[in-house]
C-alpha cells in the first residue's frame, strides 16, 4: 500500500486517500448513498452505485442545503465536486492496514437545519491519533431532511444516518476498524438524533455505544410537523406537497424555512415557539415509532452503553446570539416559565422562584430554557437508561468560556473534544485557548476514546441511587449530580412528543 496515498477497497469500489501532516490517513467525500435529487429527492436514501477504477477521496463532499442561520457556516464545496452529492462519508484512520480498531462515528448538530462534516472543527485527526477510526458524514437537514410531506418518508435525515451506519458496518474493516465496536457520538441536534437512533428499529445493531452531548427535548408529532411545513410552503409560495417541493430550488425552500419564525406561532406551536428552529425528528410511528425517553426507560436501549451529559449554562449562547441579555423583563420571564416550566402544585414560576431565590427575571428566563431544552431531557435520558439496566455515565461541563461572558454555554464541549479552536472555538476561547481548556479537552477526548475502546470512560456509572457525575471543570471532579434544584423541579415531568398547541407525552 502506498504510504502517502493509501488505496482501500470499499463495497462500491476503490478509493484513494491521503496521509496528512500528522500521519493520519484521511479518506474524504466517499458516497454512501446516491445524490438525493431528481426522482430521489425527499426519498429514503438509495445505496451508492459502484464505480470503476480508483476514486479520489481527497476532498469533502458538498454540504446539504441548509439554513443561513448556522452558527458556523459550512465551507464552500471543493472545486470539481458534484454539487448534488450531499451524502458522503469521511474516514480518518491511523492505519488502513490494521484490524479491530474501535470506531467512532460523529453526527453533527446544527438545530436540525444546518451542519456539514466539512467544518474545520470536525477534523478527525486528534481522535485518530489515539488509535481509533473516526468517521464523519453528511446527512440531510432542514426541509430536505425533516419537512413533513404526504407520500414521502418522514425523518429523511435520520434515515441518512442509518444508511451511513450501514456503510460503516459493511466497509470500516477495510480501513482498520472493527464493525462490531462502533460508538456514535454527537452534540445538540446530533445528540437528539442519537436519542432517536437508540429507539429506531432500523438502527438496531449498528452501534454498541453512544455519547449524546446536550440532548434536545424537541420531538414533533406529525400534525405539528405538517403545520410547520405548511407555513414554510406558504412562505415559499408553494403547495405543501412532495411534487411541488421536489421541483423547487433547494435554496428557495431553505430561504422560506429561514423566513418562518417559530415565535410568531406561540398560540399554535406551543413550546416550539421558544426554540431557534422549526425542525426536529418526527414521531411518525414508522421511521421513528416513539419519542426516546419512555422507550429507553422501558429497556429499548439497555444493550447500548451510554454517556450523556450537558453544559451548565446551555442557553447562555442563545441569549447572546439573539441579543436577549439585558432585555428580559419580568413579564417575559413569567411567560417563559409558564410555557416551558414543569407542572408543579405551586406552578412553575412560583416553584422556580423558591428553588432559585436569588435569580432575577433574566436568570430565571435563561434557567427554564436551559432546563427544558437541554439539561433535563439529557438527565432524564440518563435516568431512564440506568433504571432499565443499561450501563450509563453522566457528565456536566462547567468550565466557563473565557470570552464574552458566555459561561459553560451550549456547544463549548465540541471544540474542546475535537481539539479544534477555529470558528466557534475561537469565539469561545479567543485566539489562544487557555492551557486549562486544552487540558480539559484532551481529558474529554481521552475518556471518549476509552469508552469507545472498552466501555469504561474512567468515572463511576450513573445509578438512580448514587447519581455520580463527571464534572468537566478546572480541576475535573466526580460528584453527585450538581443541579439538584432543577432535578427536583422536573422530577415528575415526562418528556415526550410536542403537538399542536400543547405538549403531549407518548
Amino acid at each position: 500500500m502506498d504510504v502517502t496515498e493509501p488505496v482501500v477497497r470499499t463495497a462500491s469500489g476503490l478509493v484513494r486517500g491521503r496521509r496528512n501532516a500528522a500521519g493520519i490517513a484521511a479518506f474524504l467525500g466517499i458516497p454512501f448513498a446516491e445524490p438525493p435529487v431528481g426522482d430521489l429527492r425527499f426519498a429514503a436514501p438509495h445505496p451508492a452505485r459502484a464505480w470503476d477504477g480508483t476514486r479520489e477521496a481527497t476532498a469533502f463532499g458538498p454540504p446539504p442545503p441548509q439554513s443561513a442561520y448556522a452558527v458556523t457556516p459550512a465551507p464552500a464545496p471543493a472545486p470539481g465536486t458534484d454539487p448534488d452529492d450531499w451524502l458522503t462519508v469521511n474516514v480518518f484512520t491511523p492505519d488502513p492496514g490494521a484490524a479491530g480498531l474501535p470506531v467512532m462515528v460523529w453526527i453533527y448538530g446544527g438545530a436540525y437545519r444546518a451542519g456539514s462534516s466539512s467544518l474545520p472543527g470536525y477534523d478527525g485527526t486528534p481522535f485518530a491519533q489515539q488509535n481509533v477510526v473516526l468517521v464523519t458524514f453528511n446527512h440531510r437537514v432542514g426541509v430536505e431532511g425533516y419537512a413533513q410531506l404526504p407520500g414521502v418518508p418522514a425523518n429523511r435525515g435520520l434515515l441518512d444516518q442509518v444508511a451511513a451506519l450501514r456503510w460503516v458496518r459493511d466497509n470500516i474493516a477495510a480501513f482498520g476498524g472493527d464493525p462490531g465496536r462502533v460508538t456514535v457520538f454527537g452534540e445538540s441536534a446530533g445528540a437528539g438524533a442519537i436519542a432517536a437512533l437508540l429507539v429506531m428499529p432500523d438502527a438496531a445493531g449498528l452501534f454498541g455505544r453512544a455519547i449524546a452531548q446536550s440532548v434536545p427535548s424537541t420531538f414533533f408529532s406529525p400534525a405539528l410537523a405538517a403545520d410547520i411545513t405548511a407555513a414554510i410552503a406558504a412562505a415559499a409560495g408553494l403547495p405543501a406537497t412532495a411534487a411541488a417541493f421536489r421541483t423547487a430550488d433547494p435554496a428557495r425552500l431553505t430561504a422560506a424555512a429561514d423566513a418562518v419564525r417559530p415565535g410568531d406561532y406561540l398560540g399554535r406551536w406551543g413550546p416550539v415557539a421558544y426554540t431557534p428552529t422549526p425542525f426536529s425528528p418526527v414521531v411518525d410511528g414508522e421511521v421513528l415509532p416513539v419519542a426516546p425517553w419512555r422507550a429507553v426507560a422501558a429497556g429499548a436501549a439497555r444493550h447500548v452503553d451510554l454517556i450523556t451529559g450537558h453544559t451548565r449554562d446551555e442557553y447562555r449562547l442563545f441569549m447572546q446570539a439573539y441579543g436577549l441579555q439585558g432585555k428580559i423583563t419580568a413579564e417575559l420571564a413569567s411567560d417563559a416559565l409558564a410555557c416551558l416550566g414543569p407542572s408543579t402544585p405551586a406552578g412553575a414560576e412560583a416553584s422556580y422562584r423558591v428553588a432559585y431565590p436569588d435569580a432575577d427575571p433574566e436568570a430565571l428566563f435563561e434557567l427554564v430554557h436551559t432546563d427544558w431544552l437541554f439539561r433535563m431531557p439529557t438527565l432524564h435520558l440518563a435516568q431512564g437508561h440506568a433504571a432499565s439496566g443499561g450501563r450509563t455515565f453522566l457528565y456536566e461541563f462547567r468550565y466557563p468560556a473565557p470570552a464574552g461572558g458566555l459561561g459553560a454555554c451550549h456547544a463549548i464541549d465540541v471544540p474542546l473534544a475535537f481539539g479544534s479552536y477555529a470558528g466557534l472555538g475561537q469565539t469561545l476561547f479567543g485566539p489562544e485557548p487557555p492551557a486549562a481548556a486544552v487540558a480539559l479537552g484532551d481529558l474529554m477526548r481521552a475518556q471518549w476514546v476509552a469508552f469507545a475502546a472498552d466501555g469504561d470512560p474512567g468515572w463511576p456509572r450513573y445509578t438512580p441511587g448514587s447519581r455520580m457525575t463527571r464534572i468537566f471543570d478546572d480541576p475535573p471532579d466526580v460528584a453527585g449530580y450538581p443541579e439538584k434544584a432543577s432535578l427536583h423541579l422536573w422530577d415528575q415531568h415526562r418528556f415526550g412528543v410536542l403537538d399542536l398547541e400543547s405538549e403531549t407525552a407518548r
